[in-house]
């Protein structure tokens, strides 16, 4: 048990969740370079509970007492009665500053219980509603971080939280397998003539799997598209980040039809240079004014939205100064969470 031998201040509650960070996602080094702030303050105590979370339900014993330990400390932090820990008392004042709903960090931690239990997934709806809680829940949180709370915006957040993470699916397929998970559709993989269990067995690539991903990644992109709409109906401070974020991911998705789908015998890289320049270009060229999608919320994000448009209206000013959000946040905390679940050694690396 840990003792205090001086009385914490907001200063020293977030260097400690600073620090947190030391080991996170090297996947973005470029923007925070090129772009405002990666790492800021909010962000910050954000992704330090949830990297609290994540080990303490991945690598403890006892997933189910690991979450309802977690769900313990959220009721308390709820109730502005933290524990000593300096991210709960940080995650505290975001929360009630903000006031995040419940709901969305009660959602990923359904997501981190699912990956510790090695849930395998039936068919499509059973993958959007994974990745509503690991993706789709990042972004509207996000969206909740940069004052956003209508529900059409909502939505293209989730949708590109979930094109975000079917990309991700599709490009681990071969890590995934060698650590003896699937995340794709099991129904159509069977269509495609694969046997799950074989497969897993001795994890190869056939054209039938090219096509499964293919398929994977034809939703990706057509929720890229209907996420566009979201982005520029962004305050405009805020849109480079994201367009960042959907740049950045979206060229993941695209290197792995450059491969023939084959995310087995290697990982999809985008390359520095390709890189840097989606970077640039992020920032200098205004996002171009979508027609706003009318679209209705994937069934399974619907639970995300509504647990923000139904929250209390009267969302205090944010005046605070330790809590200024920047966009860019999400690509570091989205990358390391969706590490967590392939290899420890990985996730903290990457």
């Amino acid at each position: 048990m840990l003792t205090e031998h001086f009385l914490p201040t907001p200063a020293t509650d977030m260097g400690s969740c600073k620090r947190q960070l030391s080991h996170g996602s090297r996947s973005f080094y470029f923007a925070s370079h090129l772009l405002p702030s990666v790492m800021q303050q909010a962000a910050c105590g954000l992704y330090a509970f949830c990297r609290e979370a994540d080990d303490l339900i991945d690598e403890g014993s006892d997933p189910r007492a690991a979450l309802d330990e977690l769900h313990g400390r959220l009721d308390r932090i709820y109730e502005e009665k933290p524990l000593y820990l300096s991210t709960d008392r940080v995650l505290t004042q975001i929360v009630h500053s903000y006031q995040l709903p419940r709901a969305l960090l009660d959602a990923l931690l359904e997501g981190f219980e699912w990956d510790a239990s090695g849930r395998s997934y039936r068919d499509i709806d059973a993958v959007y509603d994974y990745s509503a809680r690991v993706a789709g829940a990042v972004g509207v949180m996000m969206s909740v971080l940069m004052g956003v709370r209508d529900a059409p915006t909502l939505a293209r957040a989730a949708d590109l939280g979930t094109a975000m993470q079917l990309t991700n699916i599709a490009r681990d397929v071969g890590e995934d397998a060698r650590l003896g998970r699937i995340y794709l559709p099991l129904d159509e993989l069977v269509a495609n003539g694969i046997e799950p269990e074989a497969f897993l067995r001795n994890p190869s690539f056939t054209p039938e799997l090219g096509r499964t991903i293919e398929q994977l990644l034809q939703r990706a992109r057509a929720l890229y598209i209907r996420a566009d709409s979201g982005i520029s109906g962004l305050p405009r401070k805020y849109q480079p980040g994201i367009r960042a974020a959907r740049k950045l991911y979206s060229a993941i998705g695209d290197q792995v039809a450059i491969q023939g789908y084959n995310s087995v015998d290697s990982r999809a890289v985008v390359g520095t240079n390709k890189k840097l320049g989606l970077l640039l270009s992020a920032i200098t060229l205004r996002q171009p004014r979508e027609l706003a999608s009318n679209e209705p919320a994937l069934t399974q994000n619907q639970f995300l939205i509504d647990a923000v448009v139904n929250a209390p209206a009267d969302a205090p000013a944010v005046t605070n100064n330790m809590f200024k959000p920047r966009a860019l946040w999400m690509l570091d905390l989205f990358e390391t969470l969706h590490a967590r679940d392939r290899n420890p050694g990985i996730a903290r690396h990457r």
